[in-house]
């Protein structure tokens, strides 16, 4: 009788250690933060697509800032063709790289918009301006699938680094993922300098 009881509470005890270990919720945690990076590239190349039209449509400007427009077009190259598989997202390294070509792709891209405002017929064309919309609406849903794609991988290394499920991360060697970080921390965490005199 005596032993039966103590292969009862040894199995309870293995069962509840096998649910505490965590190895599930790394499982379902893995999976969710690369399906929010897929998506994370999902609106990248959206918004990569939506470059080509923006270029074909600034080209038919005549007189048009071709330094400016060939910029664009090298960094959309560049941008596209860094690609950071969910397997190459533990490397810190491979995720900077990605960051800063799509970092240089949005400069460019914003050097293009300023740049049309010295165009009237070209900021008049519909086609132009639908496409401004619609990058505008990509570079939005980029800002979302990004931060998503930071809580999940929030939520997969708090799992990494909370006991016991350590233990388990350990044992199958799972490690914390690194997350986007902003390009230039020193400056967002100086405040802007404001000058109202009159020059």
């Amino acid at each position: 009788m005596m032993m039966r009881f103590f292969r009862a509470f040894a199995l309870l005890m293995l069962a509840g250690m096998l649910t505490a270990c965590g190895y599930n919720d790394f499982q379902r945690l893995d999976e969710a933060s690369n399906s929010a990076w897929s998506e994370v590239l999902n609106q990248y190349q959206r918004r990569a697509d939506l470059i080509d039209n923006l270029v074909a449509t600034v080209k038919g400007e005549a007189n048009f800032e071709q330094e400016t427009l060939t910029k664009v077009i090298e960094a959309r190259a560049k941008a596209s063709s860094i690609q950071l598989t969910p397997e190459l997202l533990g490397n810190p390294q491979a995720l900077q790289q990605f960051q800063a070509a799509q970092g240089e792709l949005s400069g460019a891209l914003s050097r293009l918009m300023v740049t049309v405002e010295r165009y009237p017929d070209l900021k008049a064309n519909k086609a132009f301006a639908d496409l401004r919309v619609a990058l505008e609406g990509a570079e939005n849903r980029i800002a979302v699938a990004r931060g998503r794609y930071i809580d999940a991988v929030r939520e997969y290394n708090v799992l990494v680094r909370s006991f016991p499920s350590n233990l388990t991360a350990k044992v199958f060697d799972y490690s914390a993922k690194p997350n986007f970080t902003v390009a230039n921390e020193a400056a967002i965490t100086s405040p802007p300098k404001v000058d109202f005199s009159t020059q």
